[in-house]
């Protein structure tokens, strides 16, 4: 394998190690977004609840001042009573009593309704609250965990650049920009080696010819099915980045 053919291999490996390192770092990042995700749904759950109960108390207390109101009413009006002289007076006024009294069953039963409710959104909002403290206790250890790997790769990759950079300062220009453009077109894979008379990129059978003329020392070749770039790797020889 030529010069140039070799360093290609080994920038292919370089470059298929730093995106195989930035997809994990991505499934990581998601991982990350979900559990913070979960906490906020969990968050704005709680605080759902503790709005409704701010309403369903100020219902309440509404509810409970119009009952003083009613209350306060009925008591007058029977007080009334033991001052009125006549039959039709005492009629009108015993009506009123009647229907502020009923209003005023409406009103406490609408209050204990209230008070059901309140005790509901309370018990949901110590379930909530539970389970969020919970959630987050081992959320915090996970996403502790995972910024962890994210920086371990983040270290990687910054040293794979690193590797990179060196390795294509020595191929030609015009060689990195055939390289980074068949890599832009074949997922990722400009340069695949070439195997028993076959493109092991494509899978695909290669003329004769054309795979014994990558036997010549650093000569270009490409499978004329996939175009990606093909080289031979002889017998004891590996394309492991020695940058």
């Amino acid at each position: 394998m030529g010069k140039n053919v070799k360093i290609l291999a080994q920038l292919q490996e370089i470059d298929l190690k730093i995106d195989s390192s930035r997809g994990e770092k991505q499934s990581l990042m998601e991982e990350i977004a979900s559990l913070e995700e979960k906490v906020g749904e969990l968050r704005r759950s709680v605080s759902g609840y503790g709005a409704d109960l701010d309403t369903v108390e100020e219902e309440k207390q509404a509810l409970e001042e119009n009952l003083a109101t009613e209350t306060d009413a009925i008591n007058r009006s029977e007080g009334r009573l033991r001052e009125i002289k006549t039959q039709k007076e005492y009629q009108a006024v015993s009506k009123e009593i009647a229907a502020a009294k009923k209003v005023k069953a409406e009103l406490e039963d609408q209050i204990l309704q209230k008070i059901s409710r309140i005790e509901e959104l309370k018990a949901a909002i110590s379930d909530q609250s539970m389970a969020l403290d919970e959630f987050e206790t081992g959320a915090s250890a996970q996403e502790s965990e995972l910024k962890d790997k994210v920086e371990r790769l983040e270290s990687e990759i910054s040293t794979d650049l690193e590797f990179r950079e060196a390795a294509a300062k020595q191929v030609a220009p015009s060689m990195m920009k055939r390289y980074d453009k068949l890599r832009e077109k074949r997922q990722g894979v400009a340069i695949v080696e070439a195997r028993s008379g076959s493109c092991l990129g494509c899978n695909m059978n290669l003329p004769p010819q054309l795979f014994n003329s990558l036997f010549k020392a650093d000569n270009l070749v490409q499978c004329p099915h996939c175009q990606r770039l093909l080289f031979l790797r002889q017998e004891g020889e590996d394309t492991q980045a020695q940058v």
